[in-house]
C-alpha cells in the first residue's frame, strides 16, 4: 500500500540483523485525543494506542486478506450474521489477568455502551449487534440481528481491539487517562495529554500477529511520544537526534533529513478521503445546488502541488483509490469553474458588488468546521477559500480543537465539517453516510444510497458486494453530500538509526517490529 512508489518502511538497509533495547523517540504532530484505543480516532491517537492493544484478526497491508492474531481462526455463517472466533490460549492482559471468551464479550458490550458519541468508529462497526457469547473459555460467538459482511474485517481495528476488564468496566471520560489494559506488545508507563506519552515493552508478549515480521517480544525497550505541532521544530530534532521519527513530514522537510542521512516514507490512507461534508439543513446548504456547484469549483490539482507534494494524490471519488470497491470518479470532479458559475447562475444566485453572490437576500456564505489532525488541512482550506471565491462562494474558517469538532459534529452544530476517515474496507461510507447512523449531512432518506450502503453489508462475496460500494460511491456525489478534496498520505520522517518502522493495512504505524541502531 505504498504511495507513488515511496517504501512502507522506515530504512533499514546493510544495519544488519535487528537489535533489541533502546527508546524510540517518536514526535507526533498533535496531541492523541484520548488514549482508549476503542474512543480513537485521530491517526496521531492509533500510533499510540494500537501499541496497547491486539484485536482478533490482522489485515495483510499488501492483499488485503485477514490474519490470525489473537484469533487462531473463525468462521462466518452463511448469512454474515453470525462470527465465531476461537482464541489463542496463554494470551494474558497486561494486569496478569488471561484473555477469555468474555475478554471478547466485555470489550463489545462495552464498546456499544460508549456509542457512537464517545466510539463512532467502533460502535459502527457493531451495528446491529445482539451479543457475544463465550461458547467455552476460548471460543467466542459474536451475533448481529441483521448481516454484518464487514465484521470479520473490522474485527482487525484498533477500535475493536480486546482489552482487559479492569478497562472495560470504566465509564468513557476514565478510559482516557493512560492506564488502559490491553494484551499489546507495550503498556503505559505515563500519560501526560497534550505533552507525551511512554510506553514500554510488555515482557513475555508471545502471541503477535501473523503479519508480523518476527515472533516474541518486541525489539525497543521504550517509545517515548511527544507532542510537537510545528513542523520545522519536528524536522529539526529529527535531523540533530533528539527524535528518531516523526509525523507528517511535509515535501519541504525532505532535504534536511535526507541531509542527515535520514528518509521521508509514505503510504496512502484507504477510506474516505479528506472533503467537506455540508450539514444540508444549514444556510445556503438547503440549495441541493450549492453542493453540485462546489464539486468542480475546486482545482484538486493544485492542492496537491502547492500545499502537499508528490505523495499525496488528489481526491478522484468518495473513496481513496486503494479501498476495496473504489471507482474513479475523477471526471464529476474535474476542475471546471464555468460550469460550478453556471450551476449557481441557474439556481439563482447572483454576484454581489464583492462578488460574492446571494439569492433573495442570503449571501453565499458558510463555516467549515475542522480541526488540525493534519497539519497540511489550513493551508489546504486557506487554498479552498480562495478558488470558492472565483465563483462567488464565501468560504469562513472554523477552527477548533479535535475534541470540539467532535462534539460539534455529534450536536449538528456546524455548517460543513472538513475531515477524513481511514479504512481498508469500503464499509467506511456507511460510517460516514448512512441515513440512520450519525447522519452527519443531517439528511432524509435517499433510497439508492441507503440500499446500496444497507445492501453491503448482507453480501458476502466480494465482487457484489464492490458493486453496491460503487453505487454508493456515485450517490453520495449526485446528492452533493461529500465535496471530495485530497486522498491522505501518513508521511513519517526516520532518522538513519530508525529500522523497520511500518504501516499496518490502515495506514497506520506498528511498532513491534521497529529496532534502533547505534544504541
Amino acid at each position: 500500500m505504498a504511495a507513488c512508489g515511496s517504501d512502507s518502511a522506515a530504512p533499514g538497509g546493510d544495519a544488519g540483523p535487528p537489535q533489541p533495547g533502546g527508546t524510540m523517540r517518536y514526535g507526533l504532530s498533535q496531541a492523541p485525543t484520548c488514549s482508549d484505543p476503542a474512543q480513537a480516532g485521530t491517526n496521531q491517537t492509533i500510533y499510540v494506542a494500537r501499541q496497547i492493544v491486539d484485536s482478533l484478526t490482522d489485515q495483510d497491508p499488501a492483499t488485503g486478506e485477514p490474519k490470525p492474531w489473537l484469533a487462531q481462526r473463525w468462521e462466518v455463517g452463511p448469512d454474515a450474521k453470525v462470527f465465531t472466533f476461537h482464541l489463542t490460549d496463554g494470551v494474558t492482559f497486561s494486569d496478569g489477568t488471561p484473555l477469555t471468551a468474555d475478554s471478547v464479550r466485555n470489550t463489545f458490550d462495552s464498546i456499544v455502551q460508549l456509542g457512537s458519541g464517545k466510539a463512532p468508529l467502533g460502535s459502527s462497526y457493531l451495528t446491529n449487534y445482539v451479543a457475544t457469547t463465550a461458547v467455552d473459555r476460548l471460543t467466542a460467538r459474536v451475533e448481529f440481528s441483521k448481516p454484518n459482511a464487514q465484521f470479520l474485517q473490522a474485527s482487525s481495528t484498533t477500535q475493536l481491539g480486546i482489552l482487559a476488564d479492569v478497562t472495560t468496566a470504566r465509564p468513557a471520560e476514565q478510559r482516557c487517562l493512560g492506564d488502559n489494559v490491553g494484551s499489546g506488545p507495550f503498556t503505559y508507563t505515563s500519560y501526560r495529554q497534550d505533552a507525551a506519552v511512554t510506553l514500554a515493552k510488555r515482557t513475555g508478549y508471545d502471541w503477535g500477529s501473523a503479519v508480523f515480521a518476527h515472533r516474541g517480544e518486541a525489539y525497543l525497550d521504550k517509545i517515548e511520544f511527544t507532542v510537537v505541532p510545528e513542523s520545522g521544530v519536528r524536522t529539526g530534532s529529527l535531523a540533530s537526534g533528539q527524535l528518531d521519527a516523526i509525523s507528517d513530514a511535509l515535501p519541504q522537510d525532505a532535504p534536511q533529513i535526507e541531509a542527515g542521512g535520514g528518509r521521508v516514507f509514505s503510504t496512502a490512507n484507504p477510506g474516505v478521503p479528506f472533503g467537506f461534508q455540508p450539514n444540508v439543513t444549514r444556510g445556503p446548504l438547503r440549495d441541493p445546488a450549492v453542493p453540485q456547484a462546489l464539486l468542480p469549483a475546486i482545482d484538486r490539482k493544485q492542492l496537491v502541488d502547492t500545499v502537499l507534494g508528490p505523495q499525496f494524490k488528489p481526491a478522484t471519488s468518495t473513496l481513496a483509490g486503494n479501498t476495496p470497491g473504489y471507482t474513479d470518479l475523477s471526471a464529476r470532479l474535474a476542475y471546471d469553474p464555468a460550469k460550478a458559475r453556471g450551476i449557481l447562475d441557474q439556481a439563482g444566485w447572483a454576484p454581489g458588488a464583492d462578488g460574492i453572490r446571494a439569492k433573495n437576500g442570503e449571501r453565499l456564505s458558510f463555516s467549515v468546521l475542522f480541526s488540525q489532525v493534519f497539519a497540511g488541512n489550513q493551508a489546504i482550506i486557506e487554498l479552498v477559500q480562495q478558488q470558492l471565491r472565483q465563483v462567488g462562494v464565501e468560504l469562513k474558517l472554523d477552527l477548533v480543537s479535535a475534541a470540539e469538532t467532535t462534539a460539534r459534529q455529534n450536536a449538528k452544530n456546524f455548517d460543513t465539517a472538513y475531515y477524513n476517515s481511514t479504512r481498508a474496507d469500503g464499509d467506511i461510507l456507511r460510517t460516514s453516510f448512512a441515513v440512520d447512523g450519525r447522519t452527519l449531512n443531517a439528511r432524509e432518506p435517499i433510497p439508492a444510497l441507503d440500499d446500496a450502503l444497507t445492501g453491503q453489508l448482507s453480501t458476502v462475496d466480494t465482487a457484489p458486494r464492490n458493486a453496491l460500494i460503487r453505487i454508493a460511491q456515485q450517490q453520495i456525489l449526485d446528492a452533493g453530500l461529500w465535496i471530495p478534496t485530497v486522498e491522505l498520505s501518513q508521511a513519517i520522517g526516520a532518522g538513519a538509526n530508525t529500522h523497520d518502522l511500518k504501516f499496518e493495512a490502515s495506514a497506520r504505524l506498528q511498532f513491534f517490529d521497529t529496532w534502533l541502531s547505534g544504541r
